[in-house]
């Protein structure tokens, strides 16, 4: 608005000097000019408050369809696997995928509690243990979890993915994952440690996910919400850190 008034004397003072006669005295017309620029500026900030909630959820809905082709392509082929050698148990398999696509194709906008995502992460790892047998073998540390506390979906179960495409399939023999999740004050903190092959030549697949779980949660908690990772010696670790939270804001 100063920049506004100050144009406007400017031009106020140019009109004068080429020997146009100007009734409205300056100080009206530095006015005027800047109550024009504060309304058009009112205006745009209303315009990009309006809007801005749409773009955002149009902006979650695109990044959770990234997630599904590639979740329903491993659980197939998991599945796939079952039913020439056992029928029955490949359509119980069957029903607990439906289950687990019925979430991908939730809400993007709307939390979830992380019971229901600790859920998740246990069906797909039995999907997934149904391909791999005894060579996938997970830990679970959930004793000091928050079941009550709420997430954006399918913030874990991609990790979880990732640690088995990643971590497990590219070695030769058993691969251990430590799925560890816990409530520190005000915090949830989760953790999903896998083996790691350097020569990995799937590895920016691992980054595209990272990065969509890191805009996500930028998306629902602002900066209150972080993820790291870390490679130390043949293990590799994601953490995620979120802010405790039991009603939707």
């Amino acid at each position: 608005m100063v920049f506004t008034a100050a144009l406007a004397g400017a031009g106020h003072s140019a009109l004068q000097s080429l020997g146009m006669e100007i009734r409205t005295p300056l100080s009206r017309s530095v006015l005027l000019s800047a109550l024009v620029a504060a309304a058009l500026l009112a205006y745009f900030r209303l315009f990009a408050k309006a809007y801005s909630p749409a773009l955002a959820e149009a902006r979650l809905q695109a990044l959770q369809a990234r997630i599904r082709p590639h979740f329903l392509f491993n659980s197939l082929n998991a599945v796939l696997a079952l039913i020439r050698r056992d029928p029955r148990r490949a359509e119980r398999a069957l029903e607990d995928l439906a289950d687990l696509f019925r979430t991908l194709m939730s809400d993007p906008k709307s939390f979830v509690r992380l019971a229901d995502e600790i859920a998740l992460l246990e069906r797909y790892a039995e999907l997934e243990q149904l391909r791999l047998g005894e060579r996938l073998r997970i830990t679970w540390e959930l004793d000091s979890a928050p079941s009550d506390a709420l997430l954006p979906p399918l913030v874990l179960q991609p990790l979880l993915e990732n640690a088995v495409y990643h971590g497990v399939e590219p070695g030769t023999g058993a691969g251990e994952v430590l799925v560890r999740i816990e409530r520190r004050g005000d915090r949830v903190v989760a953790s999903i440690e896998n083996p790691y092959h350097e020569n990995d030549q799937h590895r920016a697949g691992n980054r595209m996910a990272l990065e969509n779980i890191r805009e996500r949660l930028a998306l629902f908690f602002d900066a209150e919400a972080h993820i790291a990772t870390q490679a130390n010696g043949n293990r590799y670790r994601v953490d995620i850190e979120m802010p405790y939270r039991t009603s939707r804001p």
